[in-house]
């Protein structure tokens, strides 16, 4: 056969078998071997076409679309628009949930039209005049862009000293999956002439005060027993209490189910954390002690009005968290949900028990993992922080614009020193704490655990606080929360080494709550927010974790409940 011969004949088998492919292909059927036919028939024309053989006068993308198998048959209850339809209702149905539930209100303090030259309103970063009181029309142009929400008014609002505002905008923007932003309530923040509010300042002065006495020396504390006494006797302070009163035991907790029991910090900011290959290592790079900010009444002025300030000052010997100053640079600088994705590594290397109601808890032939497995909780837990962070800005810009408790110990001590006078309640004008402050100080400014005092946003609600609560009600509901912790652990007074210890037994559910209560409490310590702030914001993010949670169940195939203690101590199931 001449070389002719030879390509004529492998061009009529190559057309044979196209020929044959093209039938199949009108033929389809699932088989295995009418698959590999099809396939082959795809290779053979793609590597035609990548040697140049493609047909005079036709593209070859044309070619291969002519050459395309059809999809195989798909495996499932819903297939194709079938699928597509569901996946729509899911959705739909979600949004007309959300939407159909009753418009809440938005009560506030009422503060902010009571005084007109707006004393109780967060005004931080904008023009103050001498005594720390806002330029009223600075303060305009931020409520005119609050109220407009158009983008230029935003870039219009008169600043002081060049400090930047912290994205009110984000108060605006909706969420894809859980309740939107505007759909949430929280209550009214504390009257700035209120007993609550000056209960709520004095245990901010006493946990200033106390930032480098050690957690586990609380109850041999001098200061700790004079803040405890000074605390029970307020007409109006709503921390938690022992018999009526304040005590070593209480002081600067929470106030949810395990709050009170064992040591002040969760085993989940102390115990080693398993992050995949790797270990870390809990003890922190912290702050030295003594160091207070803010306390000169110049220095407090500038930063109002929006000065940048220095960096802390670190400690080179890093440690465990052993008091309220470690607590307080701990949740300075921390990730949104660092403290719940330790915790959740934690508790993953525990071996702690799922929720009774999760499936794969009792399944004899399958494990959880893209659906209520190990990955997916993970996921869940970073993605209900940013919905959370939407909700509570909106609460704090757009609805209470509450004053930090720097802002408020300003007008404390301008009202002291007779170079002002405004409605204080003399719960706080009579307490010992304010002596105690200037002594230390020469002033009664609030001394501040940061250089830069508190963030350029309102204080109520609390962003850590919020997040916190979110992330924990995550965790509660995956988790078997009367699981006990192995081997607890708690920090020597130096912060050197872990101990153990060998109370009572501590749960993962009590230690949650613990977790989330640090979180939210230290930023207390660290006197940038009060007391109110973290409690009302960790209920504000686990309303926002319930709604959230029971879209994610919508879309599951499995049939599962989860059943979560809330912080109020009331059980539901979702």
């Amino acid at each position: 056969m001449t070389k002719d011969s030879e390509l004529r004949a492998k061009s009529e088998r190559r057309r044979e078998e196209d020929a044959g492919a093209s039938s199949q292909r009108s033929n389809y059927t699932t088989s295995r071997r009418g698959f590999l036919h099809s396939v082959g028939g795809v290779a053979a024309t793609i590597t035609a076409g990548a040697a140049g053989l493609v047909r005079p006068g036709v593209s070859r993308s044309a070619e291969v679309n002519a050459q395309e198998v059809e999809p195989r048959v798909e495996v499932g209850p819903s297939t194709g628009k079938k699928r597509a339809k569901a996946s729509f209702n899911v959705r739909t149905a979600a949004s007309q949930r959300e939407r159909d539930l009753p418009i809440v209100s938005h009560p506030t303090n009422d503060d902010e039209e009571l005084y007109a030259n707006k004393i109780g309103s967060f005004s931080k970063a904008l023009p103050h005049n001498n005594l720390g009181e806002v330029d009223v029309a600075a303060f305009n142009t931020l409520i005119r862009a609050l109220t407009t929400g158009s983008s230029a008014d935003f870039e219009n609002i008169t600043l002081g000293r060049g400090v930047k505002l912290t994205n009110p905008q984000a108060g605006l923007a909706f969420a894809m999956e859980g309740p939107d932003s505007h759909c949430l309530q929280q209550k009214a923040a504390p009257v700035f002439s209120s007993a609550e509010e000056a209960g709520e300042i004095a245990e901010n002065y006493w946990m200033a005060l106390a930032r480098d006495v050690p957690f586990a020396q609380y109850g041999t504390s001098d200061l700790i027993n004079r803040a405890a006494a000074d605390l029970s006797r307020l007409g109006d302070f709503r921390g938690p209490k022992s018999g009526g009163a304040v005590t070593p035991g209480t002081i600067f907790r929470g106030v949810g189910p395990g709050d009170l029991s064992g040591p002040y910090i969760s085993q989940f900011l102390w115990k080693d954390t398993p992050f995949g290959v790797e270990r870390v290592d809990r003890r922190m790079r912290t702050v030295v002690g003594g160091v207070d900010y803010l306390t000169s009444y110049p220095d407090w002025l500038l930063v109002q009005n929006g000065a940048a300030t220095a960096p802390d000052v670190l400690d080179p010997n890093p440690r465990y968290i052993a008091n309220g100053r470690d607590l307080g640079q701990w949740v300075h600088i921390d990730v949104l949900f660092q403290a719940y994705f330790d915790a959740l590594l934690i508790l993953f290397s525990l071996g702690a028990t799922r929720d009774a109601g999760n499936p794969y808890r009792t399944s004899r032939t399958q494990i959880g993992f893209g659906t209520l497995g190990d990955p997916y909780v993970a996921s869940v837990l970073a993605g209900v922080a940013a919905p959370a962070l939407k909700a509570v800005w909106y609460q704090k810009w757009f609805v209470h614009r509450r004053l930090r408790p720097e802002e408020f110990a300003g007008r404390i001590h301008n009202h002291v020193t007779h170079a002002a006078s405004y409605p204080i309640h003399s719960d706080i004008l009579n307490s010992p704490v304010l002596n105690e402050v200037f002594g230390r100080n020469g002033s009664y400014l609030l001394p501040m655990a940061f250089p830069e005092g508190c963030p350029t946003h309102p204080a109520y609600g609390a962003g850590h606080a919020t997040v916190a609560g979110a992330c924990v009600t995550v965790l509660k509901a995956f988790f078997d929360e009367s699981f006990v912790i192995p081997n607890p652990v708690e920090a020597s007074a130096d912060g050197s080494q872990l101990l153990p210890y060998t109370g009572s037994a501590l749960t993962v559910g009590g230690e949650l709550n613990k977790l989330a209560s640090n979180i939210a409490i230290g930023r207390n310590i660290a006197g940038v927010h009060w007391r109110s702030d973290a409690a009302e914001s960790l209920k504000l993010g686990e309303e926002l974790a319930i709604r959230y949670l029971r879209e994610e169940k919508d879309c599951f195939n499995e049939s599962s409940t989860w059943s979560l203690t809330k912080f109020d101590g009331a059980t539901i199931t979702i």
